[in-house]
């Protein structure tokens, strides 16, 4: 069993933030789909077509997403999850992963996560696409946090 203390550290949360909500298909198609408007838009104003008031409204659009989901929504999400401001320790063990924050303690069945993904600071576990726990790499020296990717991948689909 492998069990280490951390807190978050802010700017690595809101970064993890920014990954999760990226990488969900949605805002990926989203965003490519407007990125496509946004350069047929300028295309059309290049030739003519369209008027400069059309093509500032497209780039508005274009500038309101980019800050909304590189900037609002994960500080958002952040300032309204009083646990990221929290002391943790997580317990990985052959049969479960145990949670144990100030004022409760929470004991999880591997087969409760449905998958788990890795970004650049943390491992991502999630119960469904959009509940999930952050655990900090940097919360493992370099071999427990090995020890830590075999588990999830063992255990958890990626």
């Amino acid at each position: 069993m492998t069990s280490v203390f951390f807190e978050y550290n802010k700017p690595k949360v809101i970064q993890a933030l920014r990954y999760h909500f990226i990488s969900r298909k949605e805002i990926k198609m989203m965003i490519i789909l407007v990125n496509v408007f946004a350069i047929f838009s300028a295309a059309l104003y290049y030739f003519k077509k369209i008027s400069p008031a059309a093509f500032l409204m497209s780039s508005m659009l274009w500038f309101v997403l980019m800050i909304l989901f590189w900037f609002l929504l994960p500080l958002f999400i952040y300032r309204k999850t009083k646990l990221f401001r929290s002391q943790f320790r997580v317990s990985i063990a052959d049969e479960y992963f145990m949670l144990e924050h100030e004022t409760d303690t929470k004991r999880y069945r591997w087969s409760d996560f449905s998958i788990w993904i890795e970004s650049p600071h943390f491992f991502h576990l999630y119960f469904n696409p959009t509940s999930f726990f952050l655990i900090p790499k940097d919360a493992f020296d370099r071999e427990l946090e090995g020890m830590a990717r075999k588990m999830f991948s063992e255990k958890i689909k990626s």
